[in-house]
């Protein structure tokens, strides 16, 4: 790959938010200076996982924080290194000049706290003294701060888990983000009147708090629609294991089976309950598809250019 020279941003990038944005829009920056190809270097799993043992629940998939990259900041070449233990007892030398060579770097930027190689002593300030060594250019970009708290993925996960949508997305720079194949559902939707698509979140991916949100659902021909998701249990229809995701997706009629649609989360609704009967939850779901209508009437009315007008991304 010698001739195919890159400016690469170096990082796990978790959920894709604001902090990591200053890292991608300053690696296209330096590739269109240099004129190479910018270029995402990312693990295919948690480092902590295996160095810690413990699991890391995440904001997104590796194929979601793929497509997010390319959505929100236009660069098409994601590389994933699988990281196993190998890669972990790496030194950090090794690793660094394996990838100048391998890639053929021209450029590398990651963030201030960016640690790698075995017992993570590589750190950025490292890393930019041996690029320095090797001709390369380096740039550590420091903490991005939003109401003077330090963003980070961490935060993010809280605010997920709590179904803080909004606050999550203002961190994120685009709503918190679900891709997935269309399974089969029950068909219980169509017989009240409100089809759903079901989807699921992958393995090792944070679950939000169970409800119902006001949420946007992008399909694969390039339409959107204003939709209500439901994330849990299904407690009024089901036995109450396993988790799923039902979006009913508002004046759409189709088959999505198979299809890859991405939901985005905008506005927790209310809690998951267990109603009488299919008649209450029937016209509760009218009721949290006029509440949808009315947030993004209001949404309209105070931002005509809403963050879902530029396909779910916005500025820090």
């Amino acid at each position: 790959m010698g001739e195919f020279r890159r400016a690469i941003a170096l990082g796990f990038f978790d959920g894709v938010h604001i902090g990591h944005g200053a890292l991608l829009r300053k690696t296209t920056e330096r590739a269109a200076e240099l004129g190479v190809v910018p270029t995402v270097l990312s693990f295919d799993v948690h480092p902590d996982k295996l160095v810690t043992g413990k699991d890391v629940p995440l904001i997104n998939s590796a194929s979601d924080r793929e497509e997010i990259i390319r959505r929100c900041y236009g660069i098409d070449d994601v590389v994933f290194v699988h990281f196993d233990e190998r890669i972990m007892r790496m030194p950090w030398r090794e690793f660094a000049g394996t990838a100048i060579r391998d890639l053929g770097l021209a450029w590398i930027v990651v963030g201030h706290d960016f640690r790698f190689g075995y017992r993570g002593e590589g750190t950025a300030e490292k890393l930019k003294a041996f690029c320095e060594e090797k001709g390369i250019g380096c740039d550590i970009i420091q903490a991005v701060r939003l109401d003077g708290r330090i963003v980070s993925s961490t935060y993010i996960r809280t605010l997920i888990a709590d179904g803080d949508m909004e606050q999550a997305a203002r961190y994120l720079g685009h709503p918190h983000t679900l891709r997935d194949a269309v399974h089969p559902g029950f068909h219980l939707g169509t017989r009240l009147g409100a089809p759903t698509v079901n989807m699921r979140f992958a393995e090792g991916v944070i679950v939000p708090r169970h409800g119902v949100y006001v949420a946007r659902a992008y399909l694969e021909d390039g339409s959107s629609c204003s939709a209500v998701a439901n994330i849990g249990v299904r407690p009024t229809v089901s036995d109450g294991q396993g988790v799923n995701v039902e979006t009913h997706l508002i004046g759409f009629s189709g088959n999505l089976y198979g299809q890859q649609v991405r939901v985005e989360f905008y506005k927790f609704l209310r809690p998951e309950v267990k109603f009488e009967d299919n008649g209450e939850l029937a016209r509760q779901i009218r009721r949290d598809i006029d509440s949808a209508g009315e947030y993004f009437r209001q949404a309209a009315a105070d931002n005509p250019n809403p963050v879902s007008a530029s396909q779910g991304c916005g500025e820090e």
